[in-house]
């Protein structure tokens, strides 16, 4: 289809550059950046330039959610199992947070801005795992959002939950039923987890009219 597509719009282009040589440029330009078009199944999440199509940031009640129970730690210190972490749950990569791009200790206005920065790798794997057939609004969307920036994206993608809701299962109940089983670190079931994970069904459950995901 996009083969005869293609030939079409050639054609028509040869006919306006006989018409007007200024579109001579125009002729060999790949028909997806003119018309916007992405090749693949229905599903495919396009990346070319033309379709803007990614991953939304989460909105305000999740990062309020995430900050909540992250908590703010001014200077790197171990969380509850003792990995260290800086600002608002950032997981330190290198000795003594070296990556962090400000000086310890922190004010929390850096340490919201570290977190937005952070935010974008569970925004993408969130946007990425799930299939377009998946209609969520923002507060769904960044429920899951704030999961899988604790829970880290690889277990998230891996997960029952997002396999029941690529499945088609309804997301409210996907949610509650699988949300309250990731409170375990270490092998111990942790309190602070438990109360994030029934807050994250809460927002889960918040109605919106905002459409996060798929986001065109």
């Amino acid at each position: 289809m996009v083969e005869t597509v293609d030939s079409l719009v050639h054609a028509r282009l040869a006919i306006r550059w006989l018409v007007s040589p200024v579109w001579t440029f125009t002729f060999f330009t790949p028909i997806h950046y003119i018309l916007g078009l992405c090749p693949g199944p229905s599903d495919f999440k396009c990346c070319l330039p033309a379709s803007g199509c990614t991953a939304p940031a989460a909105n305000a009640a999740t990062v309020a959610l995430v900050k909540e129970f992250e908590g703010f730690v001014a200077s790197p210190e171990p969380d509850p199992i003792g990995l260290p972490t800086v600002g608002y749950g950032h997981l330190c990569q290198t000795n003594g947070c070296a990556e962090v791009p400000y000086s310890f200790p922190m004010t929390e206005s850096q340490a919201s801005a570290l977190l937005n920065t952070d935010l974008k790798t569970p925004e993408a794997c969130i946007y990425k795992d799930i299939v377009n057939a998946v209609v969520l609004n923002d507060n769904q969307y960044g429920a899951l959002v704030s999961w899988a920036f604790n829970e880290g994206c690889g277990a998230a993608g891996d997960s029952t939950l997002v396999r029941r809701l690529n499945n088609g299962e309804d997301p409210n109940t996907v949610a509650a039923e699988e949300l309250p089983k990731w409170v375990y670190a270490g092998g111990q079931i942790l309190p602070g987890l438990v109360r994030r994970r029934a807050a994250e069904v809460d927002l889960f459950r918040l109605s919106s009219t905002v459409i996060a995901h798929p986001a065109c």
